[in-house]
């Protein structure tokens, strides 16, 4: 499940890690809060998060503690100490503890976006990625150029695309492009268009708790009905 859990009793810290995360590319992310270790614990069982983020003094349990009983359930689960307390002792605790990260209150922004770019799983990462980079990297092949189409295609299917707007890409006309595409994929640019887009979808159906409608938006349907007639269909 694409979710971070953050356990911290101080409700302005857990505000402010929730804003730079919805500001940021891991937006997609859905986070739950909890101000006590016994709540977090409930969380954690009920839904299995990518990343842990926990202070280390909380009210009911001993931080560190709780993070250990985190990874005894989850034994690859990223866990990221945010903390006040600039102590040797707790960093080495966290370190032999197995923690992903130590980070120090007030807590700088930048630095959170690079940790969380370093703890999520390759996978989501990859994701979030794509989708953000968009066709930024994308150089066209001449001497292929339906695997540049191909590219472009993987790229930049959460977006709004057009068989023109694919050949112009890679220097053909519509009509030629369609054809040649048709003749070495397999199928049509609207069929491998939408299987793709599917197959986009059924990861973050699978890794993600994201609704329905937000996955068919991302994934380049025009609305969640025509995403679930498509994908029922495939």
């Amino acid at each position: 499940m694409a979710e971070i859990l953050i356990v911290d009793d101080d409700k302005y810290a857990r505000k402010e890690i929730r804003a730079f995360i919805e500001e940021s590319k891991f937006r997609f992310l859905t986070i739950y809060e909890a101000n006590t270790a016994q709540r977090g614990m409930i969380l954690l069982k009920q839904n299995r998060p990518s990343i842990l983020i926990l202070d280390i003094t909380l009210p009911d349990m001993d931080g560190i503690k709780f993070g250990r009983s985190a990874l005894q359930l989850y034994s690859d689960l990223p866990v990221i100490v945010v903390t006040q307390l600039k102590m040797f002792e707790f960093v080495q605790k966290a370190i032999n503890s197995g923690f992903s990260a130590y980070l120090l209150k007030p807590l700088s922004k930048n630095e959170l976006y690079e940790t969380l770019d370093r703890v999520l799983p390759m996978g989501l990462n990859q994701e979030i990625n794509q989708t953000i980079n968009g066709n930024s990297k994308f150089s066209s092949d001449l001497k292929n150029p339906i695997e540049s189409a191909i590219q472009f295609i993987q790229m930049n299917y959460g977006y709004s695309l057009t068989l023109k707007e694919v050949a112009d890409q890679v220097y053909l006309s519509p009509s030629y492009f369609s054809r040649l595409f048709k003749e070495e994929v397999g199928m049509t640019f609207v069929e491998y268009l939408t299987f793709v887009r599917v197959q986009k979808a059924k990861s973050l159906l699978r890794f993600s708790s994201l609704p329905i409608e937000i996955i068919a938006h991302n994934t380049g349907f025009s609305n969640p009905s025509y995403f679930a007639t498509t994908f029922k269909k495939l």
